[in-house]
């Protein structure tokens, strides 16, 4: 594949990807060869290597398996004006984890491991911005 055409699939599947998050959807590839799902930014399959994929839209809502709570912001993260966690949950009916922010996390108790979270928009600065839910 030459480099622009590579550009420009690149292009479109952030474009595509930023789309469905911000329908609170999570874009996915499936490989057409072995059926694995893979973040919708990726382009060769994680198990076998293949670059056939037909592209799918997952719920953008599952269970928090980790996350770090943000008390002091870095630079160029501190417009949030709050604490925030940066969450990693697996995606509802699927063995897919994805990435994102949520802001308001002070401590522990305000989001214990197992948490229901769903994807609320993409940001630009940010990526994935998440609400909790339930």
């Amino acid at each position: 594949m030459s480099q622009p055409n590579r550009d420009q699939q690149t292009l479109g599947s952030r474009i595509n990807f930023i789309t469905s998050a911000n329908k609170g959807k999570i874009l996915c590839n499936k490989c057409l060869k072995c059926g694995h799902v893979m973040i919708g930014t990726i382009y060769y399959c994680e198990k076998c290597h293949a670059d056939e994929m037909q592209s799918v839209e997952l719920e953008g809502s599952g269970n928090v398996v980790t996350y770090t709570i943000q008390a002091v912001a870095p630079e160029g993260f501190n417009d949030l004006g709050k604490p925030y966690a940066w969450v990693v949950f697996r995606v509802e009916n699927s063995s897919l984890k994805v990435s994102g922010i949520l802001v308001g996390v002070k401590v522990p108790a305000d989001l214990p491991l197992g948490s229901r979270v769903k994807v609320e928009s993409f940001d630009p600065k940010y990526g994935l911005k998440l609400q909790k839910i339930g």
